[in-house]
């Protein structure tokens, strides 16, 4: 197999998924034996990456692995297709998630300390349909609250590789601007 055909292969393959693909899911679409070294993988996706440079769509690398995505100067214009508008979460919304982000593991109660507000259920069962938060255990203390911790369905729908990549606390002042930062990024 030559380099060229590695690279539609995996071109290919980035297209069809819809979702981002592993270096691992990636090699396992080839015969065992047949399947290109890491090494080679990551050639081809930083070709790829160069190949898509100042175009309209762009190879991105999130947790989850490599995906083909609009690029946000675009995207106004690409948002056009649908009907629909993005969804707009509520700023209480958008406070809980920067904590759990920044603080994580973080009980409700703690969330609720931090606010001064109550949390309602409907933000947290939000959070959870949409695959940004999850229960990463439960506190030891009575009563056992669950601790809530982000997933990688956080990090890539907000464009991240991992936790490192958010904005530092000390360059954002209060959870107003944190809630901001996630909500521009989740509509870039």
């Amino acid at each position: 197999m030559t380099p060229d055909d590695l690279k539609s292969i995996v071109e290919g393959a980035l297209f069809a998924a819809g979702k981002a693909l592993s270096v691992e899911q990636l090699q396992a679409l080839f015969e065992e034996g047949a399947a290109p070294d890491t090494g080679s993988l990551k050639a081809v996706l930083s070709a790829l990456m160069a190949d898509y440079e100042g175009r309209g769509v762009q190879l991105q690398q999130v947790a989850s692995g490599w995906r083909f995505q609009v690029r946000t100067e675009v995207g106004p214009w690409v948002s056009r297709l649908w009907e629909e508008r993005p969804q707009r979460y509520s700023r209480a919304l958008l406070e809980t998630l920067a904590l759990i982000a920044y603080r994580q593991p973080i009980t409700r109660s703690e969330i609720e300390d931090i606010r001064g507000v109550t949390v309602s259920t409907q933000i947290v069962k939000t959070l959870l349909e949409r695959d940004w938060i999850r229960v990463a255990g439960h506190k030891e203390v009575p009563g056992r609250p669950a601790l809530f911790a982000t997933t990688r369905g956080f990090l890539d729908d907000f464009n991240l590789r991992s936790l490192a990549d958010l904005p530092a606390l000390a360059d954002i002042r209060d959870l107003s601007e944190i809630a901001a930062e996630l909500e521009q990024v989740n509509h870039e």
